[in-house]
C-alpha cells in the first residue's frame, strides 16, 4: 500500500525545477515539507549524496528537462499553424537553416501565435508535473480553488 502525502508545494518553484536546463544541478522535492531544492552535481560531499539515496522515500529527484519532448511539442505547434508562409519560416527555424532566426524571435512578430505557443507549453508542463506528482502519491491544491473555498 502506497503512502499518500498531502503537502504544500510552491507551484512556481516546482515548475522552475522542471524547466531548468541546468545540468550542473540535481533538483529534489522533500515530500514531507514540500520544499524544492537543488544540489550542485559537482558537490563531493558523500554524506549528502548518501542521505539523498537512503532517503528516497522522502526526497524525490525531479526529472531533468527533456529537450527532445520540447522539440516534439514545437514540431506539433508549427504543424498546426494555418498560415503557410509562417509555417514554412518556422519549419526552417526548427531545421536550423539560415537565415531563419529562433522561433521565439520570429513569433514576437505574431503575438497571437506566440500566446498560443505559451499556453500550449504551460498546459503540457502542468500536465507533466501533475502526472509526476500523482505517480509519487503527492496531490496539490490549486490556489484558485483554495481561495474560492474560503470566500
Amino acid at each position: 500500500m502506497a503512502i499518500i502525502h498531502n503537502v504544500e508545494i510552491v507551484w512556481d518553484e516546482l515548475m522552475d525545477a522542471f524547466t531548468s536546463g541546468q545540468s550542473d544541478r540535481v533538483y529534489f522535492l522533500d515530500r514531507y515539507t514540500g520544499e524544492v531544492f537543488f544540489i550542485p552535481t559537482a558537490l563531493e560531499d558523500e554524506d549528502v549524496w548518501q542521505q539523498m539515496d537512503t532517503g528516497r522515500d522522502r526526497f524525490l529527484e525531479i526529472p531533468r528537462f527533456d529537450y527532445g519532448v520540447e522539440r516534439q511539442l514545437m514540431s506539433g505547434f508549427v504543424g498546426a499553424i494555418q498560415d503557410p508562409s509562417l509555417r514554412s519560416i518556422l519549419n526552417g527555424s526548427l531545421a536550423g537553416r539560415k537565415p531563419y532566426g529562433n522561433i521565439k524571435e520570429i513569433l514576437s512578430f505574431f503575438p497571437e501565435e506566440e500566446e498560443r505557443l505559451g499556453a500550449m507549453k504551460d498546459d503540457f508542463l502542468a500536465s507533466r508535473v501533475k502526472t509526476w506528482l500523482d505517480e509519487n502519491n503527492l496531490f496539490t491544491v490549486d490556489s484558485e480553488t483554495l481561495l474560492s473555498s474560503r470566500m
